[in-house]
């Protein structure tokens, strides 16, 4: 049985998106406003266990405020792919090209300044309470960044050329779990994350390109409607996904 790559496609989509600079540089900030503490308390070791709770559910509600969001972004694209199955052969040649370009943007953006601007939609106060959190991670989605779009951007036209509309789901759940967890393990141990993130910034600018190379060649592979033959392929180079 051939492993469907596209799951794999969006878990490492999700995982970019959080590694770029509109995300990464500001989980401190995110944590700080989702939370309502502050930067001592966060960095504190000493007071991160009376504050833990606190960290974990504001921390979950956020990830699942904007999984929904994708979640229901993958289904409107699968939906549409799957009424609009009989045009599958142009979606997947007008979605490659769509995904090629995404991928050259964000190669080009960091040297285009105003590409680089945050669209993001700022809330001044932060609506109380869990279910603030939640809507905050709604309002995230909703106002994604320019440079981390085009990724979303890719992964739900690949949605949309799925047959199956459950499909579309599961890649939104592979995208928000790729995006997600390397947020809440950053929200358990933020002092770890900073030291992590210290050494790793000057990488990032190699990060993005490669996310713009990647997203290129799964642009070629989708127009050429060759995105699956990529599983036969792993499965020759690694026997032990058989078991998939």
């Amino acid at each position: 049985m051939t492993p469907d790559v596209n799951i794999g496609i969006a878990f490492v989509a999700g995982i970019l998106s959080f590694l770029s600079p509109c995300t990464l540089p500001l989980v401190p900030s995110y944590l700080s406003y989702i939370t309502g503490l502050i930067y001592d308390d966060l960095v504190d070791e000493s007071s991160k266990s009376v504050y833990r709770r606190r960290i974990i559910i504001h921390s979950s509600l956020f990830i699942i405020g904007f999984s929904i969001a994708f979640v229901s972004l993958g289904f409107s694209f699968s939906l549409a792919g799957v009424l609009l199955s009989k045009y599958q052969y142009w979606i997947k040649k007008v979605g490659g090209l769509l995904i090629i370009f995404f991928g050259l943007f964000i190669i080009l953006s960091p040297k285009i300044p105003f590409l680089m601007r945050d669209h993001m939609i700022n809330l001044k106060t932060k609506p109380t309470g869990y279910v603030g959190s939640l809507i905050v991670g709604l309002i995230f989605a909703v106002g994604w960044t320019p440079c981390v779009g085009p990724i979303l951007g890719s992964i739900l036209l690949i949605a949309g050329t799925e047959q199956e509309l459950h499909k579309g789901l599961v890649l939104m759940i592979s995208y928000s779990l790729g995006l997600g967890l390397p947020f809440f393990l950053c929200a358990l141990a933020i002092n770890r994350f900073f030291i992590t993130f210290t050494r790793l910034r000057r990488f990032i600018p190699v990060v993005t390109t490669a996310s713009g190379i990647l997203l290129i060649f799964i642009g070629v592979l989708v127009f050429t409607d060759k995105l699956q033959e990529l599983g036969y392929l792993l499965l020759n180079w690694l026997p032990s996904l058989e078991m998939w």
